[in-house]
């Protein structure tokens, strides 16, 4: 799953920089990208825990088998979330504008997948967030080709998202 986040956020660093991505930015998104996708994965959990005991690949999942309690999971995600912001402080102004839009959106799909009628795309958009920021911290700037890579990103989100989704068809 991380893969899913970090393949979009590096190659932006790479097209950003002409294939020469400043190695600082390199270990910040990289390391950053892991805390984010697992704080997301922490919100997800807590989120869908009443959900997840009824699923046969989720039932034991920490929260849902009770080795975890929900706070727990909320703390963790914060404290995760806290880290990566204090990676990206040294950063441009932008970059950290973004990273709170990220963060927003991170939080938010959670609940929003459950009323929108394609989530997936709404997981695009946070699985490839990194992709302006990567932007935002090489340039100082976002141009049009980050928002192409964006959308980009959501199409093949919502492709490959679909398919997963298969995988619980039963128990929906």
């Amino acid at each position: 799953g991380i893969l899913l986040l970090l393949w979009p956020t590096l190659s932006a660093l790479w097209l950003a920089s002409d294939g020469k991505p400043d190695w600082a930015l390199v270990l910040i998104f990289s390391i950053g990208t892991v805390l984010m996708r697992s704080a997301g994965c922490a919100v997800n959990d807590f989120a869908d825990r009443d959900f997840d005991r009824h699923v046969v690949r989720t039932a034991e999942r920490p929260l849902t088998s009770g080795q975890l309690m929900p706070w727990e999971a909320l703390v963790v995600a914060a404290l995760l979330a806290l880290i990566a912001f204090a990676l990206i402080w040294p950063l441009n102004a932008l970059t950290k504008q973004l990273s709170v839009a990220a963060v927003l959106i991170a939080v938010s799909y959670p609940y929003f997948k459950r009323f929108f009628a394609i989530p997936q795309a709404y997981l695009g958009i946070a699985f490839g967030f990194g992709i302006p920021m990567a932007f935002a911290a090489q340039l100082g700037e976002v141009p049009p080709v980050a928002w192409l890579l964006l959308a980009a990103n959501v199409f093949w989100a919502i492709a490959y998202d679909t398919e997963y989704a298969m995988v619980d068809r039963d128990d929906d």
